[in-house]
């Protein structure tokens, strides 16, 4: 099959300008992208279909990538499912007006988890009759746009108890989504069902090994009872597929006959989940060097069966960093995952590190990519971290041309992203300038070297001036701590493997 993921399906939200897309990741509900790009169909593919919902539903912490795995190159697959979505904030953020544009021909609508009141009440919460509303406006909205919509009772939470079977606190939901599936005259597959009566007959120790892993309160890894790892996705992703051609037969000949088998990639990853050795690189340049940049905290924090080597050095561009060799010496560490950040010397004017955002730059990022798959890593893409200067109360983006680059690069390629930059620059821009100072390193090499420092008064006078772009130690933990939390939203193998943040 044709995938195309969350981050993919954004690559087009990016290409029509920052400030529309960063408008639309926000929650803003305007028609902010162009909707003759979004509908364009893969090549050689006979049917679209797009996933609807929530992290159950997503690639990384859900069924969708073992839903896509089970159908046949004939279908475009576009999971568009968000991690935290309800029936009603995936309309408010603008996602289901996307959806609608991206003009499929089937849609897969589950939601439940986030919809189901709480203690808390948040707002993504809804009344179970605004559930049902919620769920009748996206059928009739759907058809009237042409697309056939397919519901899909909520995955159930793997909740055992003491007689060993699941007791699961979405039973309302699915029995509410049916009703709407008979009044509405709607496919439905009652994944729900399914769920439950497949987690039973197998048990809770083999029910979790399906799971995820997360912190709790005291920072000790415990089971997550309703994301799953690859071996989940691809349990479950069978159980949708199979369910989507009983309810629509016309659709059984794009379903795989056997069972989708996990890619070199999942089985990795189980391997990790289990416990097994891993080995994480570090590339990039200063602000990502031990010495002014967020590596050595971040490998300060991965738990012990983690071999963290940091290969970042100082002053190099994504150009420079090959033409040098330090990136062939990077591949010879043979990682399992490498994290990837450049941009900032990418800017410099000479041209032994400079590249063009639009094109060397690009071109460069993918050969990064290119050559890590080529020897069975993981690569992750990283936006280059904010620059702490200030003016009339804001950061100053500088990197914006650099990050957005990036941002396309692993939305093509299908890789995943840390948005350093976008999550750097919210946090400083709820400081003022003097609060974003308390991160600033000392007399960082770089700094010298842009300033043309040589010794003597020179020397002192720039020894004195802030360093806005490298880190000391506070700096360090919080941008460290930054990266590490969002690598595992995305790599959630990798959970166990960074220590978790008392906070009770």
């Amino acid at each position: 099959m044709t995938f195309i993921g969350w981050t993919k399906a954004l690559a087009w939200i990016w290409m029509v300008g920052t400030t529309a897309s960063v408008g639309l990741a926000q929650g803003d509900p305007a028609r902010a992208f162009d909707s003759k790009a979004v509908a364009v169909r893969a090549a050689g593919t006979k049917v679209r279909i797009d996933l609807i919902g929530d992290s159950t539903q997503t690639d990384h912490a859900g069924y969708g990538r073992g839903f896509c795995a089970n159908l046949t190159a004939a279908v475009e697959c576009v999971n568009l499912a968000k991690g935290g979505a309800s029936t009603k904030t995936f309309r408010e953020q603008g996602l289901w007006e996307y959806g609608l544009q991206t003009k499929p021909d089937y849609m897969l609508i589950q939601f439940g988890h986030n919809d189901l009141q709480g203690a808390d009440h948040n707002q993504r919460q809804t009344t179970m009759a605004e559930y049902e509303a919620n769920l009748m406006r996206y059928v009739r909205e759907a058809r009237a746009a042409g697309i056939k919509p397919v519901l899909v009772t909520p995955l159930t939470r793997r909740y055992f108890e003491a007689d060993g079977r699941v007791h699961s606190d979405l039973l309302g939901h699915a029995a509410t989504m049916e009703k709407v599936a008979a009044e509405m005259k709607v496919p439905v597959i009652d994944l729900q069902a399914e769920s439950v009566a497949y987690l039973d007959g197998i048990g809770e120790a083999k029910g979790n090994g399906l799971g995820i892993t997360k912190k709790d309160a005291w920072g000790k890894t415990v089971p997550d009872k309703t994301h799953l790892n690859w071996a989940g996705s691809y349990v479950f992703g069978r159980m949708v597929a199979v369910g989507l051609a009983r309810v629509e037969p016309e659709l059984a000949k794009y379903v795989h006959a056997r069972a989708a088998m996990l890619p070199p990639e999942g089985v990795k990853a189980m391997k990790v989940i289990e416990g097994g050795p891993v080995k994480i690189v570090l590339v990039g340049d200063s602000t990502v060097n031990a010495g002014g940049g967020w590596g050595k905290a971040f490998c300060e924090i991965v738990t012990t069966n983690v071999t963290c080597v940091n290969e970042a050095l100082n002053g190099r561009s994504s150009k420079s960093f090959i033409d040098e060799g330090a990136w062939a010496k990077s591949l010879a560490d043979k990682g399992d995952y490498y994290l990837i950040q450049f941009g900032h010397n990418d800017q410099k004017p000479d041209a032994a590190r400079h590249t063009d955002p639009e094109t060397t730059y690009v071109e460069t990022m993918r050969r990064y990519i290119k050559d890590l798959r080529g020897i069975g890593a993981v690569p992750v893409v990283v936006t280059s971290l904010s620059r702490r200067t200030y003016k009339n109360g804001r950061v100053v983006e500088d990197l914006n041309a650099y990050a957005a680059a990036a941002r396309r690069v692993a939305a093509e390629e299908y890789v995943t992203l840390i948005d350093l930059n976008v999550m750097s620059t919210t946090l400083l821009n709820t400081m003022t300038q003097a609060e974003a100072d308390a991160f600033d390193a000392e007399v960082h090499p770089d700094a010298q070297a842009e300033a043309g420092v040589g010794t003597g008064n020179a020397a002192s006078s720039a020894a004195s001036k802030l360093d806005r772009t490298h880190l000391n130690a506070k700096g360090q933990a919080v941008f460290g701590r930054m990266v590490a939390d969002a690598l595992v939203k995305t790599e959630v193998e990798l959970g166990p493997n960074v220590v978790g943040v008392v906070t009770k």
